[in-house]
């Protein structure tokens, strides 16, 4: 088991794939993409090697990210790859959805757990200001296919003067759908630092005017810090992620893995545990050398983020860069 300086159980693990992406959303790269030279991004067999590490000191659960992970070529060989370490229990996909019909029977072929959907309107209009792509239609559709196969969990960021009335609109999808709808807290990370976030209290306020109460649900089904609510005649709950107003680092339980072979033990620093070397040395031995960079990382956890202070993130990259 793997714990940290703080008592905290380390048990998993965030993998981007690629910094990559076929959206150009506002509060993550609305200027392009400064892409790596894919040298420099770990091949599959690399991310799986050091899964395979992890998943013996104790980690068990894995979530594929980006990026967009589906840009990547392959991406259900990774889900197959990580499903077959001993000691694996879950091994979870975020996407933007854009791409996810088209390999949704692929994945699940491969023993995907589960998906999360990034998608923060339903608005056509809306959508393409804050992603710069028309594609709410076609990521509406692959979610409603993938309802029917996976747990499905669709993420929504509620930025001040863009999409405030998207929650109610969203919510309606867990009324018809049995899926979890969830409000994460926009933080200040990379494009993120100028916009202005929609605090999840006035989301829930929103959302009882509107449906009526929303009544704890203390059952988790994820990995993450999400706080979920039951509303009377939904089929799936609502979800809140509160980073900025109400810190959970006391329950933190992950690690990131950049696309570059970082490991990355909070969003908010930029403190990193670099991989790719090791990987890459020809010498033996190379299972207790990145077995000691994972405890490393552990180590190094720092007790809290620090989002709330805008001045103290250290963090300079752009989310696409580090593993969403």
């Amino acid at each position: 088991m793997l714990k940290d300086s703080f008592g905290r159980v380390i048990d998993y693990m965030r993998i981007s794939v690629t910094d990559r992406c076929n959206l150009r959303c506002r509060y993550c790269m609305p200027d392009g993409i400064e892409r790596k030279p894919m040298a420099e991004i770990l091949r599959y067999e690399e991310i799986a090697f050091v899964c395979a590490q992890a998943a013996a000191l104790g980690v068990s659960r894995f979530r594929i990210t980006g990026g967009e992970p589906l840009v990547r070529k392959d991406c259900p060989v990774l889900v197959a790859m990580l499903k077959q370490i001993p000691g694996v229990r879950q091994v979870s996909l975020t996407t933007n959805g854009v791409l996810l019909a088209e390999h949704l029977d692929a994945l699940t072929g491969a023993g995907l757990d589960a998906v999360n959907v990034s998608l923060d309107t339903m608005d056509r209009e809306q959508y393409r200001r804050i992603t710069g792509m028309d594609e709410a239609e076609r990521v509406l559709a692959s979610i409603r296919q993938a309802a029917g196969k996976l747990p499905v969990r669709i993420n929504c960021v509620v930025q001040e003067g863009f999409n405030e009335d998207a929650p109610v609109q969203l919510a309606a999808l867990a009324k018809e759908l049995p899926v979890d709808v969830r409000f994460i807290e926009l933080m200040p990370i990379g494009a993120a630092r100028g916009l202005k976030m929609v605090p999840n209290t006035e989301v829930l306020r929103m959302l009882e005017e509107v449906f009526g109460p929303a009544l704890p649900d203390p059952e988790s089904r994820g990995s993450g810090p999400a706080v979920y609510r039951r509303i009377a005649g939904f089929a799936g709950r609502i979800g809140f992620i509160s980073a900025v107003h109400e810190k959970f680092c006391d329950t933190c339980n992950r690690l990131r893995l950049t696309s570059a072979g970082e490991l990355k033990p909070c969003l908010c620093y930029g403190d990193v545990v670099p991989l790719r070397e090791i990987l890459r040395d020809p010498e033996p031995g190379k299972e207790e050398r990145i077995r000691e960079k994972i405890r490393e990382a552990v180590r190094i956890k720092p007790k809290a983020h620090c989002f709330e202070n805008t001045a103290a993130v250290t963090e300079k990259r752009k989310m696409n860069q580090i593993g969403g």
